[in-house]
């Protein structure tokens, strides 16, 4: 719901390729000014898409943990999540583990799960010497500059994502679904429209299928929404890809997408997101103390590749409604 905006954050910096920016100076009580300016800020973000808001001074975990509660009170749990993260406060988060040579492509937080967030929350602590940018891409803005009959597969197919849960690479299910009892990741599954099969080696995996495309819940704008090109194994890695598919074999890498009725997605496709993701790619450095706001349906978001020492929080919040896309179909599916 739109908040009338202060004559002060009227102001955004926009400038072409960079992400909406918000200068400001709250040195002594970023905390504070979060609080009375949330609603603003979250009118903004509904406006742009992504706000990046710098002049706040944020120092240490605690007081950016502090600034995001009074952004989103009620944070999110992580659940499901595909590579490892450090959990600093319930709702707070580091960045995922991942190598810092290896970039993480466009995609929508969490997008593979049944109700993914709304909002998401970024807070720089300390900024990486080359690199590492969060860089954002308008998703309504990707859907039209896809291939129409690509899309419109799509549309009537969905996503499928596949997991083998291990403990070499990615998260491990206990830490995916933040418990070991396996009873209660099936209850999880079956809830979330997932399917499982527990293997021999007591390894998990699973198939989930989500829509592609969805509604932007405010706007009502279709916007190109899940994580196909992130989480395919085209994207992997050349080397790593073909070690773990020696390890492995090739139906157990640790995630890979299809289209929704099963057909494997051929790296030209995976090309053509990624490259399309890349023309319409907005970014600015980190600076230490910087904050981003990001409207997850409307805006993807990668990480770039970084040198030197990176520490960025992450919080969700505002879980969307669930998105209606038939379960698989397979056994142990609900």
């Amino acid at each position: 719901m739109p908040y009338p905006t202060p004559v002060s954050l009227l102001n955004v910096e926009r400038n072409p390729g960079k992400p909406p920016i918000l200068h400001v100076d709250t040195a002594d009580d970023a905390p504070a000014w979060a609080a009375e300016h949330h609603r603003a800020l979250r009118t903004l973000v509904t406006e742009h898409g992504a706000l990046l808001i710098r002049g706040l001074h944020l120092r240490h975990a605690e007081q950016a943990g502090d600034a995001l509660h009074r952004l989103a009170p009620a944070l999110m749990t992580d659940k499901e999540s595909f590579a490892p993260r450090r959990t600093y406060t319930p709702g707070l988060y580091s960045s995922s583990a991942w190598p810092p040579n290896q970039p993480m492509c466009m995609h929508h937080e969490l997008s593979y799960t049944l109700q993914p967030p709304g909002l998401m929350l970024f807070a720089c602590l300390s900024a990486p010497t080359t690199g590492g940018a969060t860089a954002i891409a308008d998703a309504a803005t990707i859907l039209q500059a896809l291939p129409t009959d690509l899309v419109h597969r799509f549309e009537q197919e969905g996503w499928l994502l596949t997991r083998t849960y291990n403990d070499e690479i990615g998260a491990p299910y206990d830490e995916a679904f933040g418990t070991d009892d396996r009873r209660a990741i099936e209850d999880y599954c079956r809830t979330a429209g997932i399917a499982f099969d527990w293997q021999p080696d007591g390894s998990l995996r699973t198939r989930q299928r989500r829509p592609a495309v969805t509604a932007h819940p405010v706007t009502g704008r279709s916007c190109w929404f899940n994580q196909i090109a992130f989480l395919n194994e085209w994207t992997i890695d050349p080397e790593i890809r073909e070690y773990l598919i020696d390890v492995h074999g090739a139906e157990s890498l640790p995630f890979n997408t299809r289209f929704g009725g099963g057909d494997t997605i051929g790296p030209d496709i995976i090309q053509l997101l990624n490259d399309t993701y890349t023309a319409h790619t907005a970014r600015e450095p980190w600076q230490a103390g910087d904050l981003m706001l990001l409207d997850n349906v409307r805006t993807a978001h990668s990480r770039e590749a970084f040198q030197g020492p990176r520490e960025v929080l992450v919080a969700m919040a505002e879980p969307l409604n669930p998105l209606p896309c038939p379960p698989t179909g397979e056994k142990n599916a609900p």
